[in-house]
């Protein structure tokens, strides 16, 4: 017997698709190579070529030479910037750090290999605060680190969502 609480979640899966609800799915690509260069030995791009080759787009890099057969990617991604950054933002009355603001900045564009822009210089930044203590460095230190990881990736996954969003000429 159905109690209410079953009606209840059955009828939310059957309503969800109706209103355009889907997961998000692994992206698919206008291009089957692409060539990164530019600042492409950085972790964002290290990252984001990793994911680009689990989605079945071969990957060149600007440091290999071309492949044999002298491919060198139907499209180029250009790194133009990919840096992080740490600021302090918070102090108390004694000059101590309290506050910490973290920033991951890439900056790409995208063109083909005969030059035709696809993306123009897109720039994306993301921030993080994370609260400092002195007595607690280490675990800060390590906290400082995580979020950096998690910044990458999310920049990744934006960039990935731009490129899947791409249409050759």
């Amino acid at each position: 017997m159905l109690t209410r609480r079953h009606w209840l979640s059955l009828s939310a899966v059957a309503v969800l698709p109706g209103c355009g609800f889907a997961l998000r799915g692994a992206p698919t690509f206008a291009f089957e190579s692409l060539r990164v260069q530019g600042s492409d030995g950085t972790p964002v791009a290290r990252e984001l070529q990793q994911a680009l080759s689990d989605a079945g787009v071969r990957v060149f890099s600007s440091r290999l030479p071309a492949s044999p057969e002298g491919e060198t990617g139907q499209v180029v991604l250009t790194v133009l910037t990919d840096q992080r950054e740490r600021s302090v933002v918070g102090q108390t009355a004694a000059g101590q750090v309290r506050e910490l603001q973290l920033r991951t900045r890439l900056r790409f564009r995208l063109a083909t290999a005969q030059g035709v822009q696809l993306l123009d210089e897109t720039e994306l930044l993301l921030e993080r605060d994370i609260s400092y203590t002195e007595t607690a460095a280490l675990a800060k230190e390590a906290e400082e680190a995580l979020q950096y990881r998690d910044m990458q990736r999310d920049i990744t996954q934006q960039v990935m969502r731009r490129l899947a969003a791409v249409r050759l000429p």
